[in-house]
């Protein structure tokens, strides 16, 4: 693949987590949440996006999330678990990305709010209106995605290089 084509990132939340008392890093996923998961897989299939990659958090409610929603994708795509993804800043989120090889056209990461909602508001220098009014309405939902599209190798991904396509969660 070229780096002049365009790349696709969609930032996938966790589905809504239960509140047991574990570590945060090991709540799984609630009732809801496993419901939530499966419907925004098959969003994500119906996106038609062909992922190359998953970097999916080494928690446990981003792990239950991602094996529901990667169940109704016509493919699956390779998965790393990146501990590095847990707790993340944005800029700490887009260091992972740099390191994506540049024969991967599409990825899919798998992570947390904040750091869902940040990374998508700063990689965003272009936004189309209506996915940005929905993820300012809603706020990052839980099983919520964004897509984001930029040109160039996955190093060159800095603030304001990619432009926001679309946001749905499954409250819409």
């Amino acid at each position: 693949m070229s780096v002049a084509e365009p790349r696709r990132i969609v930032l996938f939340r966790h589905a809504k987590a239960d509140w047991p008392e574990v570590p945060d890093h090991e709540r799984p996923l609630a009732e809801r949440g496993r419901k939530d998961a499966p419907v925004a897989g098959r969003r994500l299939a119906d996106s038609g996006i062909p992922l190359d990659l998953a970097l999916c958090s080494t928690a446990t409610r981003t792990r239950e999330t991602w094996k529901l929603a990667v169940s109704e994708l016509p493919e699956r795509p390779r998965t790393v678990y990146e501990e590095r993804i847990y707790e993340a800043s944005p800029g700490e989120l887009i260091a992972v990305l740099n390191e994506v090889p540049d024969d991967v056209t599409n990825a899919v990461m798998i992570g947390h709010n904040p750091g869902m909602q940040g990374l998508a508001e700063v990689l965003a220098g272009e936004a189309d209106q209506d996915a940005a009014q929905r993820l300012s309405r809603s706020g990052f939902s839980t099983a919520g995605c964004a897509v984001l599209t930029f040109t160039g190798p996955w190093k060159s991904l800095e603030r304001g290089a990619a432009k926001l396509v679309d946001y749905w969660s499954p409250k819409d």
